[in-house]
């Protein structure tokens, strides 16, 4: 063949040879041709098209090849894979390409076909530059460039018959073969693997960008023809013959598109059909395929370009566009034309993630954590999981990263029933017979998708008499779905449609939990005319579904309770000058507006004129806040005395704890406070507004400037905070995200402990950390604010510290006395295990930060203005100030202040976390020297004093600096202020840096004297021996 085809010149060049035989079809080699009618003489009489072939075209190896797929002779399967390899080296090989695509190569410059010309390809690359142009065509609104149909069949037609062994499309195979080594280098070739081995591996780091854009061209040509995946096509053939889903009388270009065998086959799936397993896990790998990379979906590139543009670049991989653009239409981040939200909301129908949350990856990924918590009685991968995690949406269990993805999907969901998997099994019947729905995958200009639930929650509630009513089963559906709604106002499309304007108007600070829907509520009165009609009927709804009778919201215990209640003010002829509208969170009187009966059993009576309450034939207007507290004392006193069981209800318990929160946010919901404080907050607080709690807030912070009245009322509030911190409306607002990031486990008792031991996080909010500090100055007054405290120390504080209990005055601060009585015992180490190590804890925080120690703060006010103003102004606190007080004692002259200095001293003599800036000099010191001394009790402080004047260690320059500076401090206050009694004295000696010279001269001191007393005792008193002996 050389001597026949090359010519002589080129015979001594290997490489001029070989470029000789490459550039032969070898399709067309009669050799090759006779070969393949010899070897597959049955297999040819077999095919029609190849036996129709003509002989010596060319035809008839590219035929077979074709239909490698039907070959079941042995000898002639290994001939044409062995073909087959040549034949897709080089696109010129490949049966009728060249003919298909010559005009679209020259026009795309893919490549030189002109004969007598060398051609200026490589391999597959025209076959790619082809596939690009193919892609980019579908992207564009109008392309410059337009793929003739043919060339488009030959191409796709190439792409399927190189699906199932990756080294068939040689422009990815040259791109990925070190990836495929890399990861998947135990995948064997053959049936479409290593492709999906290398598409799960696309979004990783080490995933090379030329191999990533060629699996994208590859997965954009299966978004175009389903068939380009082998696996897909194979696992899904019978089923997709089934159920109609490739119907010959629809255009080619509708019926391989991969979206419309997900929406035939998803649809049938729905219905309750019988789909292969196998199908079904390819087609979940292609519904979180599209939704990972939203750029294999053409109609999201043309919608939505200029808001990923905008909004969104640079967030490609993991879904994370497609999660960015669902949060710009929830109008969280700017707007959204019409035609990207509905190419968003077709996307979401294809992929359909309702029905398997693991779809969404960004979702699975921020939701993992809350899912094994909160979820994990349900079976992965069930549909009930997005129910569940809709349910724990504003529960502590919920991490911010997994509610933010939630509520993007949510909102997109909530706008067809079809894609709420449960929703859509329960009620399908009864949209088919109440409200003419069509198919899953078929839309209807006179039902849309958004109003189906509408007409299922009309039906909802229906009586007998009104008509036809839901099954059982869809109306508990409905129920749940009206449940989660209430959450977010965005979820329900026809209240934020109609109540747009309202919410903008009336409700645009309540952004909590279901504080949307109860501020419409509210204002039901003022709201438009739409909007009123939906928040009605839905109130109505809502009011049905919960079982609003008699005990609504107070639950069926407290009948009694509240029965006493109102006896004792009704036989004293007590009444209340209040507006029934304050009541509406215990009995809302606007829901009961729509209501179709005034219930009126025991206690609870409704009016349409506004909430009652009766008693026998009496009626009367009441304040909830009387009987927020009645319930709350009963709850509170069931609970300190162990009762088996509390007469408060489960249910009326939760809704007493949103009650008292709410209470906390305005001042005016606490009558007693409001009144105590009137004239304060006209003289101090004028100007602060009474949401948020900013009242109260204000109140707090100028406490010692209050009337005697107010301050005990104040006093009283802040008691009940810290005893339940979730009760702090101010914390729990300024650090709600901070919670839900250190401490969703947290019990809502240890929530601002939770929040102290998280405050020097580097991740911490600057906000939440000065509200946490405010709080820990507030603690630290009164050792009554610190509950955990109180708990450690309740023997030890009557025991060290009686005397102060004695002078103290009830519902006033004891200015931080107790604590420091307790401070001094700690470093006479005399507390008990428990509270030793609660004032370890104030001792480190108020050694980094002298506003926590209201003692020092009072009583050196002045010298920290005049001796340490630079270190007290500086943003973080670092126990500077206090350094430079110690550093300054000499210049003290107020003997208060002077106390507190040598105090601090004396307490880092005990402990040296306590000395922050002796602790930082000497860190590595002690983890050199003193790693096997336990801390506290003054061990490695004094492990560091024997280093010191041992010559042989060498400490460090600073370290050694700061402790010479601390023994001329020690020294000056033995000076100043000496031990107060015997045990002062010996623990002056044990924290001393010579303890052991002083103990040994005590030692041989009473060593001497013993042996002293022998020799005298001996000497003066002789004993004859007959006395001895008598």
């Amino acid at each position: 063949d050389v001597v026949r085809l090359c010519s002589k010149h080129s015979w001594a060049n290997n490489l001029a040879v070989l470029e000789c035989l490459q550039d032969l079809n070898l399709t067309t080699d009669p050799k090759f041709e006779s070969v393949a009618r010899e070897v597959c003489k049955s297999t040819i009489a077999e095919i029609k098209e190849c036996a129709d072939e003509p002989v010596g075209k060319g035809f008839l190896v590219s035929c077979l090849v074709d239909h490698r797929g039907n070959i079941t002779e042995y000898q002639c399967h290994q001939y044409i894979t062995k073909m087959t390899a040549i034949i897709f080296s080089d696109y010129r090989l490949i049966c009728g390409f060249m003919d298909d695509c010559k005009a679209d190569i020259n026009l795309l410059k893919c490549g030189s076909i002109r004969p007598g010309e060398k051609d200026a390809h490589s391999q597959g690359e025209v076959v790619a530059c082809l596939e690009k142009g193919l892609v980019k065509e579908a992207e564009e609104t109008d392309p410059r460039i337009q793929v003739s149909d043919e060339c488009k069949k030959a191409i796709l037609r190439v792409a399927e018959l190189s699906s199932d062994d990756f080294h068939l499309d040689r422009h990815l195979y040259f791109a990925c073969r070190d990836d495929r080594e890399r990861f998947c280098e135990n995948t064997q070739a053959g049936e479409g693997r290593v492709y999906k081995c290398l598409f799960n591996h696309k979004f990783e780091e080490s995933m090379s960008e030329k191999c990533r854009d060629a699996l994208t061209t590859r997965q954009k040509l299966i978004a175009q023809d389903y068939k380009v995946s082998y696996s897909l096509a194979k696992s899904c053939k019978s089923d997709l013959k089934k159920y109609r889903c490739n119907v010959e009388n629809l255009p080619r270009s509708r019926e391989a598109r991969l979206s419309y065998l997900l929406m035939c086959l998803e649809s049938a799936v729905h219905r309750g059909r019988q789909v292969s397993s196998e199908c079904q896990g390819e087609m979940l790998d292609y519904r979180r395929m599209l939704m990972e990379d939203f750029s294999l979906s053409p109609e999201i590139i043309l919608s939505c370009r200029g808001e990923i543009e905008h909004h969104c670049s640079g967030l490609h991989r993991k879904g994370r566009t497609l999660h960015c653009l669902m949060k710009v239409v929830r109008g969280e981040k700017g707007n959204v034309g019409p035609n990207c939200q509905q190419a968003l909301q077709t996307l979401i129908q294809e992929t359909d993630p309702g029905a398997d949350y693991r779809i969404d990856r960004a979702l699975n990924e921020a939701c993992e954590s809350v899912i094994q918590t909160a979820c994990k009685h349900i079976r992965s991968g069930d549909p009930m999981i997005l129910s569940c995690l809709m349910e724990h949406l504003y529960t502590e269990k919920m991490v911010e990263d997994c509610e933010h993805r939630l509520l993007e999907l949510q909102y997109f969901i909530s706008r067809d029933w079809k894609l709420d998997t449960v929703l859509y099994r329960k009620c399908q019947g009864d949209a088919s017979r109440l409200c003419h729905t069509h198919g899953w995958n078929e839309t209807s200009e006179l039902m849309p998708p958004g109003a189906v639930f509408s007409c299922l929650y009309r039906h909802a509630y229906r009586t007998e008499e009104q008509g036809r009513r839901l099954s059982r089963e869809c109306r508990a559906e409905v129920q749940r779905i009206l449940h989660q709604r209430a959450m977010d106002v965005k979820l329900d499309p026809v209240l934020q449609d109609k109540c747009m304007i309202d919410l903008g108007k009336w409700c645009s600070e309540k952004t909590e939990t279901g504080q949307e829907l109860e501020c419409l509520q509210d204002h039901l009165d003022d709201l438009v005319s739409d909007c009123r009609d939906i928040v009605g009927n839905l109130t109505e709804l809502e009011s049905e579904v919960s079982g609003f009778q008699a005990e609504v919201l107070l639950g069926r215990g407290v009948g009694g309770i509240l029965n006493v209640f109102l006896s004792a003010h009704l036989d004293s002829n007590l009444g209340f000058n209040c507006d029934p509208v304050t009541l509406h969170r215990i009995v809302p009187r606007n829901k009961y507006r729509y209501t179709r009966t005034s219930y009126c059993v025991w206690i609870i009576g409704v009016s349409f004129s506004g909430v009652v309450i009766q008693y026998q034939p009496c009626c009367f207007l009441f304040c909830r806040v009387d009987v927020v507290i009645c319930l709350s004392t009963t709850v509170r006193n069931d609970t300190l005395q162990d009762a088996k069981e509390h007469r408060v209800s489960l249910k009326c318990r939760k809704q007493l704890r949103v009650e008292e929160l709410e209470m906390t946010e305005d001042i005016r919901l606490e009558p007693e406070l409001y009144e105590a404080c009137k004239s304060d907050i006209k003289n101090y607080c004028q100007n602060v507004p009474y949401g948020n709690a900013q009242i109260i807030e204000c109140l707090k912070e100028i406490k010692k400037q209050l009337s005697t009245r107010c301050h005990q009322k104040v006093f009283k509030l802040q008691e009940t905070e810290m005893m339940d911190p979730e009760l702090d409306y101010t914390l729990m607002r300024v650090c709600k995200q901070m919670i839900k990031r250190f401490c969703p486990e947290a019990d809502s008792k240890n929530m601002l402990q939770c929040l102290k031991q998280n405050k020097n996080s580097e991740v911490m909010d600057p906000k939440c950390k000065q509200m946490i500090t405010k709080r820990q100055i507030t603690q630290n007054t009164d050792y009554r604010l610190n509950p955990v405290l109180r708990k450690a120390c309740k023997a030890d504080i009557p025991k060290f510290c009686q005397n102060i209990l004695n002078r103290a005055k009830d519902d006033t601060e004891l200015e931080g006395q107790v604590i420091s009585c307790l401070k001094l015992k700690y470093a006479d180490q005399r507390l008990s295990p428990d509270c030793e190590d609660q004032i370890r804890v104030i001792i480190q925080e108020s050694a980094l930060d002298y506003r926590l120690d209201p003692q020092l703060q009072m009583h050196c006010s002045d010298e920290i203005s005049s001796l340490c103003a630079e270190e007290a102004a500086a943003q973080e606190q670092t126990g500077q100030v206090e350094e430079c007080l110690k550093v300054n004692l000499l210049k003290i002259k107020t003997e208060m202040c002077k106390k507190e200095v040598l105090n601090m001293l004396k307490e880092s003599k005990a402990d040296i976390f306590v000395d922050p800036v002796l602790h930082t000099a000497c860190a590595l010191d002690i983890k050199h020297h003193c790693a096997a001394i336990p801390p506290g009790r003054g061990r490695q402080m004094s492990c560091l004093m024997e280093a010191l004047e041992d010559k042989r260690v060498r400490l460090q320059p600073e370290c050694k600096k700061r402790l010479n500076d601390r023994i001329e401090m020690w020294s000056y206050a033995a000076k100043v202020a000496p031990a107060e009694g015997f045990s002062d004295l010996a623990m002056q000696v044990m924290t001393s840096p010579s303890k052991n010279y002083i103990l040994s001269v005590i030692t041989v001191g009473i060593c001497v004297l013993f042996l002293i007393g022998l020799m005298c005792g001996r000497i003066t008193k002789r004993v004859t021996r007959e006395l001895k002996d008598r």
